[in-house]
C-alpha cells in the first residue's frame, strides 16, 4: 500500500537572522592567591560562539514549492535539488542556486512519464549529469529514475511499475564500482519495498525485496557505502518489533539485518539514512521514540551494536528528527528537526560523537521557513545549506544557509578550594573539548596537561587539582580545536 508521506504542515514569511553567542574576550592570565602559594591563572581561547543564519531564498510556486530532498553541491559549485510540487504543471521542479541566492528553475515535470513529485534530492554522478527519482509519474504512475544535464536537459530512463518496486523517497549514490545504488518505499516481491542497482549504462537491477519481516519494510532512504564496499540504510517498518531496521547489503544483494528497534529508548521508525562517522561507525535518527518519545540519535557499530546518544525532549531542543546527519569538517554531525524548538516549527542541531547536543537554531515558521524535512550539507566554503518544507513569504519552502563559528572562549565561572582540593569551573558549549594545563613559571612558554582531554556535555565542566606546599601554579583552559 502506498505510504502516506504527504508531508503538509505549517505557516508563512523571509530574512536573515544572526543567532546570539554570548563571548567572552580572550584574557591574560589572573593572578589569584590561594592557600599554600596556589596561584590560578586562566587563559581563554577562542572565538565568539553560535551560528549565522540566512534565508537565501523563498519559493513562490511557480519556481517550484515544497523542498523534501537534501542538496547536492555541484563541481560548478551551485547547489541542486528538487521541490515536490510547484513548478508549470504543479508537478515537481528541480532547480539550482547559487552560493548568494540566486535561483534556476531548471525543469518543472509533468506528471506524465517523465515523472511526478521528486521527494529525493540528487546525486552528481562521474558523468556529470545528476540523477534522481520521481515518487509518482511514468508509464504505470509508480515512479521513475531520471538524469538531468545542468542546463536543465532530463531524460527519464526506468519507470517503476511495482514489481521491480514502487515510490522511492530516497537518494540515489554512486557506488565505487561507478554503478548508481538506491532505494523504493514499497512494491517488489511481497510489498515491502526493493534495493536497486543502476549500471553505467542505465540497465537497473533488483537487488533484494523486503519481506516485511525480520528483514524489514518500508526503505523510506537511500543507502550510504561503508568503507568496507557495503551499503548499509534503514527501513521505516518491519523487524522484530515492527519498528524499523538498520540493515547491511552486498554488491551482490546479500542481505544482513543489523539491528531492530524496540520501540523503547532506542527510538523507532527511522525515516532517515546512516552516515558512517570518521570513528567507522554509523550516525543516524529515529523519527519517534527515545525516553521522551520525540525521537532519538544513536550510533551504530558495523557489527550492530546500537547506542543510543541522544533523545529528544519535544521542546527547545526539538522533536521528530526525519533527515540524516552530516558530519562536518570540526567532526561534529549536524541535522534538523521537523518539530519542536522554541516556535514549534522545527530545529537545526549539532551533536557530537558522545551525544552531546546543542540546538542552533528554531525556525519561527515565518519568513525564514518552517519544518525542515530535509537533511543538511555542507558546502565547499565549510557553511552548512538546507531547505524547509514550509514557510517563506510565500509559504512553499525556503533554502537557507548557517555560517558556523567558533565555539565561545572558556570563560572562568568559579574557583573554590576545598580541604587542600582547587576546583575551577568554566562556561563551555556542549560537544566542545578542553584541556586544563598549567606551568609553574609564567615566563616559561611550556605547559603541562592536566589530566586528559575533557568533552562538554553541557553549560559547565569542572577540574580539580590536589594543592600542596608546592611551587606556585598558574592554570588555564584550552579550547580544543
Amino acid at each position: 500500500m502506498e505510504p502516506n508521506l504527504r508531508k503538509v504542515l505549517g505557516p508563512k514569511r523571509n530574512s536573515a537572522k544572526a543567532v546570539p553567542a554570548f563571548c567572552m574576550a580572550p584574557r591574560v592570565p589572573l593572578r589569584i592567591p590561594v592557600l599554600w602559594a596556589a596561584v590560578l591563572g586562566l587563559s581563554s581561547f577562542g572565538a565568539c560562539a553560535g551560528v549565522v543564519f540566512s534565508n537565501l531564498y523563498s519559493f513562490a510556486g511557480n519556481d517550484g514549492a515544497y523542498p523534501l530532498g537534501v542538496l547536492a553541491q555541484g563541481s560548478d559549485g551551485y547547489f541542486y535539488g528538487t521541490t515536490e510540487g510547484g513548478g508549470t504543471n504543479n508537478a515537481g521542479t528541480v532547480f539550482n542556486l547559487s552560493p548568494n541566492g540566486v535561483l534556476t528553475s531548471l525543469y518543472s515535470f509533468t506528471g506524465g512519464n517523465d515523472g511526478a513529485s521528486p521527494e529525493a534530492g540528487l546525486v552528481q554522478s562521474s558523468d556529470g549529469y545528476f540523477y534522481g527519482t520521481t515518487y509518482h509519474g511514468g508509464a504505470t504512475n509508480f515512479g521513475t529514475v531520471y538524469k538531468i544535464s545542468t542546463n536543465g536537459a532530463l531524460t527519464s530512463f526506468y519507470p517503476f511499475d511495482y514489481t521491480n518496486g514502487a515510490f522511492p523517497l530516497g537518494e540515489l549514490i554512486q557506488g565505487s564500482d561507478g554503478n548508481l545504488y538506491g532505494s523504493t518505499s514499497a512494491g517488489g516481491t511481497s510489498g515491502g519495498g526493493t534495493l536497486l542497482r543502476i549500471n553505467t549504462n542505465g540497465t537497473p537491477t533488483t537487488l533484494y525485496s523486503f519481506t516485511g519481516g525480520n528483514d524489514g519494510a518500508s526503505p523510506y532512504a537511500g543507502l550510504v557505502q561503508g568503507k568496507d564496499g557495503n551499503f548499509y540504510g534503514t527501513t521505516f517498518e518491519g523487524g522484530t518489533n515492527n519498528a524499523g531496521t538498520v540493515f547491511r547489503i552486498s554488491t551482490n544483494g546479500a542481505l544482513t539485518s543489523l539491528y531492530s528497534f524496540t520501540r523503547g529508548n532506542d527510538g523507532a521508525w527511522p525515516q532517515a539514512g546512516l552516515v558512517q562517522g570518521s570513528d567507522g561507525s554509523f550516525y543516524g535518527t529515529a523519527s519517534v521514540g527515545g525516553t521522551n518519545s520525540y525521537g532519538t540519535v544513536f550510533r551504530i557499530s558495523t557489527n550492530g551494536v546500537l547506542t543510543s546518544l541522544y533523545s529528544f525532549t519535544g521542546g527547545n531542543d526539538g522533536a521528530n528528527p526525519e533527515t540524516g546527519l552530516v558530519q562536518a569538517k570540526d567532526g561534529n554531525f549536524y541535522g534538523t528537526t521537523r518539530h519542536g524548538g522554541t516556535n514549534g516549527a522545527g530545529t537545526v542541531f549539532k551533536v557530537s560523537s558522545n551525544g552531546a547536543l546543542s540546538s542552533l537554531y528554531s525556525f519561527t515558521g515565518g519568513n525564514d521557513g518552517a519544518s525542515p524535512q530535509a537533511g543538511l550539507v555542507q558546502g565547499s566554503d565549510g557553511n552548512l545549506y538546507g531547505t524547509t518544507f514550509q514557510g517563506g513569504s510565500g509559504g512553499n519552502g525556503t533554502v537557507f544557509r548557517l555560517i558556523l563559528l567558533a565555539p565561545p572562549a572558556p570563560t572562568l565561572q568559579a574557583v573554590t578550594l576545598t580541604n587542600r582540593t582547587l576546583n575551577l569551573t568554566w562556561i563551555t558549549e556542549a560537544g566542545a573539548m578542553y584541556q586544563v594545563q598549567y606551568k609553574s613559571d609564567l615566563k616559561s612558554t611550556n605547559w603541562t596537561n592536566l589530566r586528559g582531554v575533557v568533552t562538554a556535555t553541557g553549560a559547565t565542566l569542572s577540574a580539580t587539582d590536589s594543592v600542596t606546599n608546592g611551587p606556585l601554579r598558574f592554570y588555564r583552559v584550552v579550547l580544543l580545536p
